[in-house]
């Protein structure tokens, strides 16, 4: 059905009300200001669930054929709520097919806030866990600490002083995160840039060693 370059996004989910109207409905809003460019280029779209979800929650059930797509206002699509603040923002609208399940799910190993993830048909279908469906140059580096026992995530928000940075890398610790960078790209306090292996390990234990899943 889907051929292994095909784009994949996947869209968050952070209410059962929502889920009910893509898969009663066949559609799924993004809000035009926040879209990821391959919006319009996505040939399926799949779903995270967020806590609301409860027991279903951190990962991605459900995905569908993308089959067309529309600019609307928010108001026209969900005209029981207009006084919504961005009622009048314009918001792509998603057509899809019915829903599929995905079985096994692909969970989120630890919390994490995601966004929205673009990846491919090949990597979404081979993926055991959230950090699978990243493109990035951090493939190498993320796999050999994989195999170190280090539990790393894939582009990793991380706050500090009001700030947000997103790390190439990062590995929950007992004590904290261990943020990797790859790039000269503004990065917080303490962030790792560009470390070996060796330099990893010793932050990691100095942080009371990682968190296992």
């Amino acid at each position: 059905m889907f051929h292994a370059a095909d784009r994949v996004l996947v869209g968050v989910m952070n209410n059962p009300q929502d889920f009910e109207i893509t898969r009663d409905e066949g559609w799924y809003r993004i809000p035009k200001q926040h879209a990821p460019e391959c919006t319009t280029d996505a040939a399926v779209l799949a779903f995270y669930f967020t806590a609301a979800f409860k027991e279903q929650k951190w990962a991605i059930r459900w995905y569908a054929e993308v089959r067309g797509y529309e600019l609307a206002r928010r108001v026209d699509l969900l005209p029981r709520e207009p006084e919504h603040p961005s009622a009048n923002k314009p918001y792509y609208k998603l057509q899809i097919g019915p829903l599929i399940e995905r079985n096994p799910p692909i969970p989120s190993m630890h919390w994490r806030r995601i966004t929205f993830i673009t990846t491919t048909w090949d990597r979404f279908n081979a993926a055991e866990e959230i950090n699978d469906l990243y493109i990035s140059g951090a493939d190498g580096l993320y796999v050999t600490l994989k195999e170190s026992g280090f539990f790393p995530e894939k582009t990793f928000i991380i706050r500090q002083n009001k700030e947000e940075y997103t790390a190439d890398l990062a590995i929950p610790c007992q004590n904290g995160i261990v943020g990797i960078t790859l790039d000269d790209q503004p990065a917080p306090t303490g962030i790792l840039r560009n470390p070996d292996l060796a330099t990893i390990q010793s932050a990691v234990a100095k942080m009371g060693g990682a968190i296992k899943t």
